[in-house]
């Protein structure tokens, strides 16, 4: 056998691994989301109900800023502050917060103004006032888009057991009209929910930090929030703060709902562009691979690998191929609507 033979014998042989890596995590993406996003929590009793300081950095306004807050202020938890962040006197989110502030009295909620420059990132400058005046044990990230139900509060404190640290949702998105909110939830409920629901069944950081719930002193003990301020994936190193403790990083059963009143399909592609960015400057071997998780180049480059060694027909496995991916995100994306 010559080397050019081993060589492609070898590289059709990855690519079929690759292949049944790519169908074991969809199956166990669906499987465990079944599990997970249909689970009813169990009610946290009145004595264990830990106080919640909700931090929301805000910048800007948006169409839907009003309602996603409003959300906060109508949770049903018994003992919760809102910390609100904004990074420029002028902003007109100020003028927004104050007005809920006066319609809803009895919820205690409290507005920062300025930065504290601790590093690069910018949202952890906006957040750092805010989080060394938060007054409970349990401290909430929540961003301005996202949109909570009453008892989401008490769903996520559910989780927060005496060996978990930090309780994550799974993105999401809101129904809203037009082609590009559609775009998004498929996203959203397709590669996205395979990834992190994959990753987080078997255990690895795959942290998002629209909204997720961590014990405040022990993140004071990894040196606070100010300390995070040079990563720009703050969340991410929120999570490995947990984990290097030994606490685990978890779910909530209820994935978080994306509701930002201005979108659009450029919006969203520009979101994914930073992201990109963003691993790479983390993990550049690994977002060479990636590519080869997405369907149609998986599927081209699996058909030929498959023609090669068992001498199949490259088209017949690529339709089946397209087939059965398609029946299985179809298959996770309901799994997730079916929370809702």
């Amino acid at each position: 056998m010559t080397i050019d033979r081993i060589l492609t014998l070898c590289t059709a042989g990855g690519i079929f691994i690759l292949w049944l890596v790519c169908w074991f995590s969809h199956t166990l993406a669906i499987l465990y989301g079944k599990w997970l996003l249909h689970r009813v929590p169990h009610d946290v009793s009145p004595e264990d109900r830990q106080g919640v300081s909700i931090i929301k950095p805000l910048t800007g306004v948006d169409p839907n800023l009003k309602t996603n807050l409003t959300t906060f202020f109508t949770s049903n938890y018994p003992a919760y502050e809102i910390l609100f962040s904004v990074q420029d006197e002028q902003d007109p989110a100020i003028l927004l917060v104050k007005s809920l502030m006066e319609a809803y009295p009895k919820v205690d909620a409290k507005l920062f103004i300025g930065i504290k420059s601790v590093g690069a990132n910018g949202k952890v400058n906006n957040m750092v006032k805010a989080y060394e005046a938060a007054k409970y044990d349990v401290v909430l990230i929540s961003d301005s888009g996202i949109q909570m139900r009453e008892s989401t509060l008490t769903g996520m404190m559910a989780c927060m057991t005496s060996k978990v640290g930090m309780v994550l949702q799974m993105p999401y998105v809101a129904d809203r009209e037009g082609f590009a909110a559609v775009y998004e939830k498929v996203y959203f409920g397709t590669m996205q929910a395979r990834n992190c629901l994959a990753a987080n069944c078997v255990g690895i950081n795959c942290s998002t930090g629209m909204s997720c719930l961590m014990r405040k002193d022990i993140l004071d003990e990894a040196g606070g929030m100010a300390s995070f301020g040079k990563y720009l994936a703050e969340d991410f190193f929120f999570a490995e703060a947990f984990r290097q403790r030994g606490y685990k990083c978890v779910l909530c059963p209820e994935p978080a709902l994306q509701n930002l009143g201005t979108y659009s399909v450029g919006e969203f592609h520009r979101r994914l562009i930073r992201w990109c960015h963003l691993r790479m400057s983390m993990l550049p071997t690994l977002v060479l691979l990636e590519p080869m998780s997405e369907c149609m180049i998986i599927g081209v480059c699996a058909s030929l690998a498959i023609q090669y060694l068992f001498d199949a027909s490259a088209l017949v496995v690529f339709l089946l191929h397209i087939l059965c991916w398609f029946l299985l995100d179809y298959s996770l994306i309901t799994t997730v609507e079916l929370n809702f």
